[in-house]
């Protein structure tokens, strides 16, 4: 590959390489020691020893509803069609300018699962199986009752852009496992814009190195573009221009005590040159058996999508690439996302069944391969929902309670916290996105308080200053 192109690949912000430093060396010097710019992606060790080694984030982009998936409310049922009562609607700020309309009440059906007795409505018929490796989040609340401060949030512990991904924070602190595939992938799926409209800024590096930022990974065999050598270009012809760029920068930095962008560069130019083969092989499912493929719904036209995704990642996890986001988007032009303001039974009918069986898969096929002691599973989103609805048949955005999950990495099945009698806010057992980020970097044997990067001359850390480990459900 010449030399321009493969400035240009390294420099493509939306795919974020390692390589991707480059473009911000310059501007990093006073926020970067030395050594984390020279090999950013130098292995380090965790504060204490860790329970998970990778994590597999789910994020359902759009926000689905939990009243209609795991948080089952017969109260709600008897008072469905009534208004808000007063006692629930005190102090209530609502994100539309509509107000508040009658209350909804779920139309599933529901059923206790597992030895753990968890309510799983039959929306999720395959995860409902796998409950006894699940540890249920139910009083969750974050702030903001828009996609875009709440996604922020869920992702970067900041309500407006310019914060690290957690990811991110989680390269930073640990490095990379793999010398040959990026440390953080991104894995999008379905139309719609990713998580609300964020788009990359959910996997940026924020003030971070550029080094840190996510790698999204495209469908099909070449996972990031500009990675294939051109036509023409032979191995050997790659492996001397390597070569001789690596020998002029050394001989350039006997002149540059203290510059360490060269010797960056040149680690980043051998990343990408690993990757060539690295990468593709990491993605491709050839080789797996037509029952792991039909395991994750491959080949189902409702499932394709998502199951490939999910199984990419599993692959991922077996390289030991620390930090796998995949987002759940629209799987057809049926429905946007999980944004069910309107026919949320149509809605969550095909969101439902694009994501159920892969992730009951997935689960199944780390469990069965030892991996899932050591992969910490995450299923959230930036809010939920409101047991009521200005449309009559849908609902609206709920920053106050909703329910996530962690399964795997050390965490205790069964359920925690909880919701009120409607499901409107929090009630026992509150966990903010703070404390879900906090307990997913203590997994990984990180203390949140303790990783810290100086910025604009305070030390920043991946939850601000906020972030409760939560202790109830850990190992």
């Amino acid at each position: 590959m010449s030399h321009s192109s493969r400035r240009d690949f390294l420099g493509h912000a939306g795919l974020g390489l390692g390589a991707a430093a480059l473009g911000g060396l310059g501007l990093q010097l006073d926020v970067a020691s030395a050594a984390e710019l020279e090999d950013p992606q130098a292995p380090r060790q965790p504060h204490f020893p860790a329970k998970a080694r990778s994590v597999i984030w789910l994020h359902m982009a759009g926000a689905p509803s939990t009243l209609d998936l795991f948080d089952y409310k017969p109260e709600l049922v008897k008072l469905a069609g009534k208004p808000l009562p007063d006692s629930f609607a005190k102090n209530l700020k609502t994100a539309t300018d509509g107000g508040v309309g009658n209350l909804l009440a779920t139309k599933r059906t529901w059923k206790q699962y597992g030895e753990t007795g968890a309510w799983v409505s039959d929306f999720l018929p395959n995860l409902s199986k796998q409950v006894d490796d699940i540890a249920f989040l139910k009083g969750c609340k974050t702030e903001g009752a828009t996609h875009i401060i709440s996604s922020l949030k869920l992702h970067t512990a900041g309500l407006v852009p310019g914060r690290p991904a957690l990811g991110s924070w989680v390269q930073y602190a640990l490095g990379s496992a793999n010398p040959d595939l990026p440390a953080f992938v991104v894995l999008p799926t379905g139309t719609g814009a990713a998580g609300g409209g964020r788009g990359a800024v959910i996997w940026s590096s924020g003030f971070l190195p550029a080094a840190y930022q996510g790698t999204a990974f495209r469908k099909g065999d070449s996972p990031i573009l500009h990675l294939a050598r051109p036509e023409g270009v032979i191995d050997t012809e790659q492996r001397n221009t390597l070569d001789l760029i690596a020998a002029l920068n050394e001989h350039g930095a006997i002149t540059r005590t203290g510059d360490t962008e060269l010797a960056a560069r040149s680690k980043s130019y051998e990343l990408a040159y690993r990757m060539e083969k690295s990468a593709p092989e990491a993605v491709d499912l050839a080789k797996e058996t037509a029952a792991t493929r039909e395991l994750y719904g491959i080949g189902a036209k409702e499932t394709d999508e998502f199951g490939t995704a999910l199984l990419r990642a599993r692959r991922l996890v077996e390289r030991n690439v620390r930090f796998i986001h995949v987002i759940s988007g629209a799987p057809d032009n049926s429905v946007d996302s999980w944004d069910a303001h309107n026919n949320l039974e149509k809605n969550h009918a095909v969101m439902s069944r694009s994501v159920d069986k892969p992730i009951a898969g997935l689960l199944a096929d780390l469990k069965s391969r030892g991996l899932l002691d050591s992969t910490l599973v995450v299923w959230t989103s930036e809010f939920g929902r409101t047991p009521y609805g200005q449309s009559g048949n849908g609902r609206d955005h709920n920053p106050w309670g909703y329910t996530s999950w962690l399964a795997g990495g050390g965490i205790k099945p069964g359920s925690y916290g909880s919701t009120d009698e409607i499901g409107l806010r929090a009630q026992t057992g509150i966990v903010d996105t703070y404390d879900l980020q906090a307990t997913i970097l203590h997994q990984l044997g990180l203390d949140n308080r303790k990783v810290t990067f100086q910025y604009q001359g305070r030390q920043e850390r991946p939850t601000t200053v906020f972030g409760d480990v939560i202790k109830e459900i850990v190992t």
